[in-house]
């Protein structure tokens, strides 16, 4: 019975794996006693003293340096486009809507799809799109198609 068992509670560091923590401010043989290791006085040698990482010093901030430039819309609405010329392989009388077009890849992420003129298209499809330019409408009218979108926007004349 002279075997010894591992235990958790028996469990150490390797030998020279751990050092003492610094005892800051417990006197001057530590080497950190007075200051314990902040130099004298000033912002950094108080309690809470923390510098923001985007303080320059007191220098002018770079955020306040550069001028202020361009609008972001925050109403716009970004399209994935799609060409007409794009649709010609497919076969006649299919319907091109969103899954189609993503199981042929022409688009990739999920949002909305425009159509847009480019190219020419031959067969007649039915396109099941968010938008369509006017342009792109009558290109796949002519092949003997039609454009379905869902509540087409309202003229926005003045």
């Amino acid at each position: 019975m002279g075997e010894k068992t591992m235990r958790l509670g028996n469990l150490r560091p390797a030998a020279g794996a751990t050092k003492d923590t610094k005892r800051r401010g417990k006197g001057a043989a530590t080497g950190l006693g007075g200051t314990a290791g902040k130099g004298h006085k000033g912002k950094k040698a108080r309690s809470g003293g923390k510098i923001p990482v985007w303080f320059e010093g007191g220098q002018m901030p770079i955020q306040r340096r550069l001028p202020k430039r361009g609008f972001i819309n925050p109403t716009r609405v970004e399209y994935h486009v799609v060409q007409v010329g794009r649709l010609a392989g497919a076969p006649a009388g299919t319907t091109v809507d969103a899954a189609w077009l993503k199981s042929t890849r022409l688009v990739r992420r999920p949002g909305p799809i425009k159509l847009l003129a480019g190219g020419e298209l031959k067969v007649a499809l039915t396109v099941k799109v968010d938008a369509a330019s006017a342009a792109a409408k009558k290109a796949v009218e002519a092949a003997g198609g039609k454009v379905e979108t869902p509540n087409p926007k309202a003229s926005t004349e003045r």
